[in-house]
C-alpha cells in the first residue's frame, strides 16, 4: 500500500470502534481482510488511490488460487465496500471502484448434525463424579438445551442462569438479549455444578459461570478441545464443532413440530431466512421417513 493507505486504515478502524462501535472482534475480522488485500497491492505496488476494479478482480482471482473459498471472499469485498465508502464520505477519494465488482456466488452448504442418538451419548460422555465432567456435562446440557453459540456459553454469567424458572438469559450478536428455556436435565446439571464444583474454583467476587480448575473462565478454545475429547469417548466419528450442537438443536426442535418463528427467537436470528436453512434438513427427514415408511414410496 501507499504510504497514506495506513493512515486511511487507521482512521476507518477508528471510525468503526468508535463511532460505529463495533466489537473487537468484528475490527480484528475487518483487518484480517484489509492484511490481505495489503499483500496483493504491496506487490502490485498499488495504493488504495490506484485501485480500479480490473485490479481488485486480479486480486480476487489470485486469492481463489490460493484457496480462499467464495464466503470469504465476498466477506473481503464488503469489508473493501465499507472502507471505500467511509473513504468517499471523507473526501479522501473521489469514487470506489467496488461499484463495478460484483460478489462472488455464495452456494449455500445444509449445516452438519448429530442424531438423537448421538446428542445423547455426547451429553453421557463427561465423568458425572469428578469435578470437570460435572462441569463439562452442564456445559453440554446448557448448550444443546438453548442452542447457544460458544461465545454465548462461555460467555454466562452465573446470574443468567435461572434454574426455578428454568430459562437462561443469553448475551447474543450485536449485544441483544433473549431468553431461552432449559429442560430438567440441564438445570439439574447447571445446580449439580454450581453446588458442588464451582466454589472451589472461584475467585471472591467472580460472576462467571463456567470455570476452569485454575480458577479462570472457560474459553472457546478450550471447549472446543473437550467437545472433541467427549465425542471421541462417545465413540462420534464425525468431525464435531460445537456448532453442530447448535444445528442439531434447532433441527431437532423442528423435526419435533416447533413453529419456525419460535425457532428463530430461540436461536437470537434477526432475519427468518437464517433460520430457514433448516428447514431443508428436516424435509430431508421427511422424505427419509417417507421413503422407510409409506407402503407406496
Amino acid at each position: 500500500m501507499a504510504p497514506q493507505d495506513d493512515v486511511w486504515v487507521d482512521l476507518y478502524f477508528d471510525h468503526l470502534r468508535i463511532e460505529r462501535g463495533l466489537s473487537p472482534r468484528t475490527v480484528s475480522a475487518y483487518a484480517s481482510d484489509v492484511g490481505l488485500l495489503h499483500k496483493a497491492l504491496a506487490a502490485r505496488r498499488l495504493g488504495l488511490a490506484d485501485l480500479d476494479a480490473g485490479a481488485i478482480s486480479s486480486v480476487l482471482v489470485e486469492l481463489a488460487r490460493g484457496g480462499l473459498g467464495a464466503r470469504s471472499q465476498a466477506r473481503l469485498l464488503s469489508t473493501l465496500r465499507g472502507l471505500y465508502r467511509y473513504l468517499k464520505e471523507e473526501g479522501l477519494v473521489e469514487t470506489s471502484p467496488l461499484q463495478l465488482v460484483s460478489s462472488p456466488r455464495i452456494t449455500r452448504k445444509l449445516p452438519s448434525l448429530l442424531t438423537r442418538d448421538e446428542v445423547l451419548r455426547l451429553l453421557d460422555a463427561p465423568d458425572a463424579k469428578s469435578p470437570r465432567g460435572m462441569r463439562d456435562r452442564a456445559m453440554l446440557q446448557t448448550m444443546y438445551a438453548a442452542g447457544l453459540r460458544v461465545s454465548e456459553l462461555v460467555g454466562l454469567s452465573l446470574g443468567d442462569a435461572d434454574l426455578r424458572g428454568s430459562y437462561v438469559t443469553v448475551l447474543g450478536k450485536g449485544g441483544k438479549r433473549r431468553i431461552v428455556p432449559l429442560g430438567g436435565p440441564a438445570c439439574e446439571a447447571i445446580e449439580r455444578y454450581v453446588s458442588d464444583v464451582r466454589p472451589a474454583w472461584a475467585k471472591p467476587l467472580e460472576r462467571r459461570l463456567f470455570l476452569t480448575s485454575r480458577k479462570a473462565g472457560m474459553t472457546r478454545q478450550a471447549f472446543w478441545k473437550l467437545i472433541k475429547q467427549h465425542a471421541a469417548t462417545a465413540g462420534i466419528s464425525k468431525a464435531l464443532t460445537p456448532h453442530m450442537l447448535r444445528h442439531s438443536f434447532a433441527t431437532h426442535l423442528l423435526q419435533g413440530g416447533a413453529d419456525l418463528r419460535v425457532v428463530q427467537t430461540m436461536l437470537g436470528h434477526s432475519d427468518i431466512s437464517t433460520t430457514q436453512i433448516y428447514t431443508h434438513v428436516t424435509g430431508d427427514h421427511l422424505r427419509a421417513m417417507h421413503n422407510r415408511c409409506h407402503p407406496r414410496a
